[in-house]
């Protein structure tokens, strides 16, 4: 009976995917399909716990949807592979294409292993593809604005259709799923294909057509938290795209905006593409100058940033957020970044890290590029001198302190006008919160100062 086997990465869903397809048609009529995850000690390893237990989720939930078909490997996929379609005699490996750095080195190693066999690649974890978008000279973009001018008008393809038919292999020797995490309080959303068709079912007829304002207030549900199931492909951003695209452009852009969104994943994705070297090193390379702090008591600043303390409350709260829930609103996430690299003047590679460390959604490409944008080392052209003030982008995005309050209790008995400035108060803050660990407009002067050193050397 003719075989296809199936390896499952980023794409941990039935719907909407190509390579599943090309695995049908390569098995045949009379054939079946071999569903398999790797479990590799690589990605494994690093990977921090709310993205191991998101992931086991997922693979949970695949392993039902497959009548308990998946088969579950352990090691380097370069030997695994090779093992299973000697066990299985498969005549096809298929996969979505890897765009990462790590991704792509492992795969050509995947095939160069398999020997005859081929690995096919259908389809990627994106809208477009990274690579597939040049300037008119056949260059690389730099800046995300021309990139999406071209990728709106080369537009996505449709959602591939469900296999009519689908006989998976069975008796094929599998592990146990991978082992769960201890995540203390956090509190992860559902995983699995499902899980990610609902959280978009839901976004899509409750909160989309006020997604343009209602993505900046974190104290409301004005976003999609679509980010884990993107990041783990359990729904695919074509899907998003064709159904949000089918509802029409509304007065306030709020579709546009929504696409403009997915559309920065893709234009991140293309810059690691061609720049691989950006995962770790500045995007401009001159910012490579940049003078960072270190020592004591950038140890000691560091500290109160990750947990929370730094006595400006919405940077507290974005960093209670991301250990209450492995996640941080968007908004949030450039205050909380600008504050760690402009006001406390640390390397945006450690916070990358950091985050990397904790987010369930946490992708490489859009991590590192988004800490880069705010860091000013990255593919904006002008903008360092954006220095996010964090008392005015409380006042601004979270008015009422909605979002303060849920994530830093010693503040929510505080009166709005000093919920975001709790310095101000007669007395000081109240007990248990601490005073600002710098001057918000003090620090703004170094950091630009240590910018004009670099441009001006």
């Amino acid at each position: 009976m003719p075989t296809a086997l199936l390896w499952f990465r980023r794409d941990l869903r039935l719907g909407d995917h190509p390579a599943l397809l090309a695995a049908v048609d390569a098995a045949g009529p009379d054939g079946t399909v071999v569903p398999v995850f790797v479990v590799d000690p690589r990605l494994w390893e690093p990977s921090g716990r709310p993205r191991r237990e998101f992931l086991r989720g997922c693979l949970a939930d695949l392993r039902e949807q497959t009548g308990g078909a998946l088969v579950i490997r352990s090691g380097d996929p370069a030997r695994v592979l090779p093992d299973l379609v000697r066990e299985t005699a498969a005549g096809s490996v298929h996969v979505s294409a890897d765009a990462g750095v790590y991704g792509r080195a492992r795969d050509a190693a995947v095939e160069r292993a398999l020997g005859e066999v081929p690995l096919v690649c259908t389809g990627s974890p994106y809208g477009v593809a990274p690579g597939r978008l040049l300037k008119d000279d056949g260059t690389p973009f730099k800046v995300y604005s021309p990139f999406a001018r071209v990728w709106r008008a080369r537009g996505v393809h449709s959602p591939a259709a469900r296999p009519d038919r689908l006989v998976w292999a069975d008796g094929v020797r599998t592990e146990d799923l991978p082992p769960a995490q201890d995540l203390g309080g956090t509190v992860l959303p559902p995983a699995g294909e499902q899980a990610g068709l609902d959280a978009w079912t839901l976004f899509r007829d409750q909160r989309l057509l006020g997604y343009a304002t209602g993505r900046n207030t974190p104290g409301t549900d004005g976003t999609s938290r679509l980010s884990a199931h993107l990041r783990y492909g359990t729904v695919h951003p074509r899907t998003l795209v064709a159904e949000a695209q089918a509802l029409g452009e509304d007065s306030a852009g709020a579709v546009d905006k929504f696409v403009g969104e997915l559309i920065w994943r893709d234009f991140y994705a293309d810059v690691l593409w061609h720049r691989p070297e950006t995962a770790r090193e500045p995007f401009d390379p001159e910012m490579r100058r940049m003078e960072y702090d270190s020592g004591p008591v950038a140890d000691e600043h560091f500290a109160a940033w990750a947990e929370g303390r730094t006595g400006y409350p919405i940077v507290d709260a974005g960093m209670r957020q991301l250990h209450g829930e492995a996640y941080v609103h968007n908004r949030v996430r450039m205050v909380v970044a600008s504050f760690l690299c402009k006001d406390l003047h640390i390397d945006w590679r450690r916070g990358a890290r950091y985050f990397f460390d904790h987010l369930v959604d946490g992708d490489l490409a859009s991590n590192q590029h988004g800490w880069q944008w705010v860091a000013g080392t990255g593919t904006d052209p002008s903008p360092y001198h954006r220095v996010f003030n964090p008392t005015r982008q409380g006042q601004q995005f979270d008015p009422d302190g909605t979002y303060v309050r849920r994530w830093v209790p010693e503040l929510r008995d505080v009166p709005d006008r000093y919920v975001h400035e709790p310095w101000t108060m007669p007395g000081g803050p109240p007990e248990g919160y601490p005073a600002p660990v710098v001057d918000h407009a003090e620090e703004r002067q170094v950091a630009l100062a240590r910018y004009q050193a670099v441009r001006g050397a």
